[in-house]
C-alpha cells in the first residue's frame, strides 16, 4: 500500500501539472484544493483530493520521504488497509482543523490547502506513540546523520505545529505562513488517538480495532470435545523453561500478529509477550 500511495502521488502531481497548463492553476485550486469556499459550496470531495496535490517538486519529495519510511512501518503494524485508513483519516481531520480555523480567523488561515503532509504527520505520530524509544536517524543538511528517539521527533514536530498555529494569532510569524500548521497538528492528533485506541486492551474499543485490521480475521475451526483422561498437571506458562515457553506460548502469538496485526492481541496474549520479554532479559 505504501508503494501504491507513492506511485499515486507522483501520478497525481503529473496530472496536476497538466491541468495547470490546460485549465490554469486557479482552476485546480478552486476545484481540487481544500478551501472554505469549496466546502461551503458542497465540494466535500476536496477533503480527499487536496491530499494528492502539491505546491511543487520539493513539497512532493518531502512528503514522499516521510511516507516511504513511516508508511512501511505502520503498514507492517496495522496491515495495508489499516495504514491506508489511518493515512486518509489523518489527512482529512488535519484538513478539517485547518479549514475550521479558516472560518474562525479568515485573515490568517483562509487560504486553500494542498499536500499529503497531514496524512504523513499522522503516520509519524502513530509510530512515535507506539514505539517512542525506537531510534530514528535523519540526515541533517542531507549529510550529517543524527539519531534520536521517535518521541523526540514527535515532540519537536508538535511544538512547531502549535507555534505555527499560535504565531499568526499573536502576530508573531516565526515560521512560513504559507504552511498549513493546523493541518499538521490535526494529523498528529489523529495518529496519536488512532494508535492508542487500536492498541488498547479495553474490549469497548473492539469495533475501533476492527477498523485498523488488515482484513477479516480467520476463524479457527471449533475444537472437538476434549476426552476425560488422566494426565499430569500442565505447568503454567510462567513456569516453563525459556525455550519451551517461547515455542509453546510466544510463537503462536507472533504468527497471529503476522496474520492479523498486533492490535488483534488479547490482554492475556499481551501479558505473555511481556513475560517473554522478562525471561529473555534475565538470560
Amino acid at each position: 500500500m505504501t508503494t501504491i500511495l507513492l506511485i499515486t502521488l507522483v501520478a497525481c502531481y503529473i496530472v496536476q501539472i497538466f491541468f495547470n497548463r490546460w485549465k490554469g492553476e486557479p482552476w485546480v485550486m478552486d476545484w481540487l484544493a481544500l478551501s472554505r469556499s469549496g466546502l461551503a459550496q458542497g465540494r466535500v470531495y476536496q477533503l480527499i483530493t487536496f491530499q494528492f496535490l502539491h505546491g511543487g517538486v520539493w513539497h512532493l519529495l518531502g512528503n514522499m520521504i516521510g511516507l516511504y519510511f513511516f508508511g512501511r512501518a505502520m503498514e507492517a503494524m496495522l496491515g495495508s488497509r489499516g495504514m491506508l485508513k489511518l493515512y486518509l483519516a489523518s489527512g482529512t481531520i488535519g484538513g478539517l482543523l485547518q479549514i475550521a480555523l479558516g472560518f474562525a480567523f479568515p485573515n490568517y488561515f483562509g487560504g486553500g490547502v494542498v499536500g499529503a503532509s497531514a496524512g504523513v504527520f499522522g503516520l509519524i505520530a502513530a509510530f512515535a506513540t507506539h514505539a517512542p524509544d525506537d531510534p530514528i536517524t535523519l540526515l541533517l543538511f542531507f549529510v550529517l546523520p543524527v539519531t534520536f528517539p521517535a518521541k523526540v521527533l514527535l515532540i519537536a514536530e508538535g511544538a512547531f505545529a502549535v507555534l505555527g498555529v499560535i504565531g499568526p494569532l499573536v502576530r508573531v510569524n516565526i515560521f512560513d505562513p504559507g504552511v498549513a500548521h493546523a493541518a499538521h497538528l490535526g494529523g498528529m492528533l489523529t495518529g496519536i488517538v488512532w494508535i492508542r485506541l487500536a492498541m488498547s486492551p479495553n474490549p469497548s474499543f473492539q469495533f475501533w480495532r476492527s477498523l485498523t485490521r488488515r482484513g477479516t480475521p480467520r476463524r479457527e475451526p471449533a475444537a472437538a470435545p476434549a476426552k476425560r483422561i488422566w494426565k499430569t498437571a500442565r505447568k503454567k506458562p510462567e513456569e516453563l523453561p525459556p525455550g519451551e515457553f517461547i515455542s509453546r506460548e510466544v510463537d503462536p502469538i507472533l504468527e497471529k500478529i503476522s496474520a492479523q496485526g498486533i492490535q488483534s492481541l488479547t490482554a492475556r496474549e499481551r501479558q505473555i509477550l511481556e513475560a517473554a520479554r522478562s525471561k529473555m532479559a534475565k538470560r
